[in-house]
C-alpha cells in the first residue's frame, strides 16, 4: 500500500512539471510573437514616415526663369510644356529678347537660371569675362541660318545680298544682337561694308550709306524685324530660317545666306549661378538643360527649322 503511495506522488509530480515546462515555452513564444508584432509594426511606421516624405519632396513646387533669344520664342514654348509634362510642379518661365538685352539683364542683377542665347559672343562673355556659368552645363544646341525675306507678293527687285541697294526700305537688327551682327559679317564677306574688328560696332547708317542712302529700320530684336516684314512696313528683311515657321503665308525667302558669309550661327544654353535660388531651383535647371540636349528636344527643334547637327 506504501509503495502504491509514492508510485502516485511520482507519477502527479512529473504532471506537474511536465505542465509547467509547457506553459513557460507557450509564454514564451507569445512573448516572442509579441515582440515581432512591434518590430514590424515599427518598421512599417517608418517605412509610411519615409514614403511621406519622398512624396513631400516630389510634390514641392519651384519655379525656374529661362532668358531666352527672341528667336527661340516659339519652339521654346513647346519645350518648356514637354518638360512640364514629365515635371508637374515645375514652372518654367520664359523672357525672350535679343541675347545682348538678355546678357546685359543678367549682369545687372537680374534672377535668372537657364541663359539660351543665339550667339556664342554673349554667352562667352556671361562665362569667360564675368564668371556667371555654372561649370560644365554648357552645351552647344543648335544652328540656325540667316535668311533674307520679303513679305507676299512684295514684287521686289532684291534677290540676294548683291543687290540689296535695290529695296525701298530695309527691317536690320542693331548690331548688338546676334541677326544683326551676323548680317554685318556677310555684308563685309560680299564686298559691300568694309571689314571692322568687331562687326557688331558698325553703325546701322554705315550700312546704309554702303547701300547707297536705303532707308534702314533699326530694330531691337529678330522678332521686331520678322514682324516688320511680314506686316508689310519693310520691303526687305535678315531674319533667322526659324523665324519663318508659322509664316511661311505671308513671308518669301529671298536668299539663305550660306554660311560661309555669316559664319555658324550657334545656339549655346547654360545654367546661370543664381545666388538667390534654393537648392531645387538649381537642381531643375540643370534638369532642364539636359532636357534641351536629348533627342527628344532636338525632334522638336528641327520641327521649327532649327538645324540639331552641332558639335556640343
Amino acid at each position: 500500500m506504501k509503495k502504491k503511495s509514492v508510485s502516485m506522488l511520482l507519477a502527479t509530480a512529473m504532471v506537474v512539471s511536465l505542465l509547467t515546462g509547457c506553459g513557460s515555452k507557450n509564454n514564451s513564444a507569445a512573448d516572442t510573437t509579441k515582440e515581432e508584432t512591434q518590430t514590424e509594426a515599427t518598421a512599417e511606421a517608418a517605412a509610411d514616415e519615409s514614403n511621406d516624405t519622398t512624396a513631400d519632396n516630389a510634390g514641392e513646387e519651384t519655379t525656374i526663369t529661362v532668358f531666352a533669344a527672341k528667336s527661340l520664342n516659339q519652339v521654346m514654348e513647346e519645350l518648356i510644356t514637354n518638360f512640364q509634362e514629365t515635371h508637374p510642379n515645375v514652372n518654367v518661365q520664359g523672357s525672350y529678347d535679343s541675347s545682348g538685352t538678355l546678357l546685359t539683364q543678367i549682369e545687372e542683377g537680374a534672377a535668372c537660371d537657364v541663359f539660351f542665347s543665339a550667339a556664342v559672343k554673349q554667352m562667352d562673355q556671361l562665362d569667360e569675362t564675368d564668371g556667371l556659368v555654372v561649370d560644365g552645363t554648357r552645351h552647344n544646341v543648335v544652328n540656325n541660318q540667316v535668311c533674307l525675306v520679303t513679305y507676299k507678293e512684295s514684287n521686289t527687285e532684291v534677290t540676294s545680298l548683291e543687290d540689296l541697294n535695290k529695296a525701298s526700305s530695309i527691317a536690320l537688327a542693331d548690331g548688338s544682337v546676334p541677326v544683326g551682327k551676323y548680317t554685318r559679317q556677310a555684308l563685309v564677306n560680299t564686298g559691300i561694308l568694309e571689314k571692322a574688328d568687331d562687326v557688331s560696332t558698325i553703325p546701322t547708317a554705315t550700312v546704309s550709306e554702303a547701300l547707297g542712302g536705303v532707308e534702314i529700320n533699326e530694330c531691337a530684336n529678330v522678332g521686331a524685324v520678322t514682324s516688320a516684314v511680314a506686316e508689310g512696313s519693310n520691303e526687305v528683311g535678315t531674319v533667322y530660317y526659324s523665324d519663318t515657321y508659322g509664316l511661311e503665308d505671308r513671308l518669301e525667302i529671298l536668299q539663305v545666306i550660306p554660311y560661309d558669309l555669316t559664319g555658324d550661327v550657334i545656339y549655346p544654353v547654360a545654367q546661370v549661378q543664381n545666388p538667390e535660388a534654393e537648392e531645387l531651383e538649381s537642381t531643375t535647371a540643370k534638369e532642364f538643360i539636359d532636357f534641351l540636349i536629348t533627342d527628344d528636344a532636338k525632334t522638336i527643334f528641327r520641327k521649327y527649322y532649327f538645324d540639331t547637327d552641332v558639335e556640343n
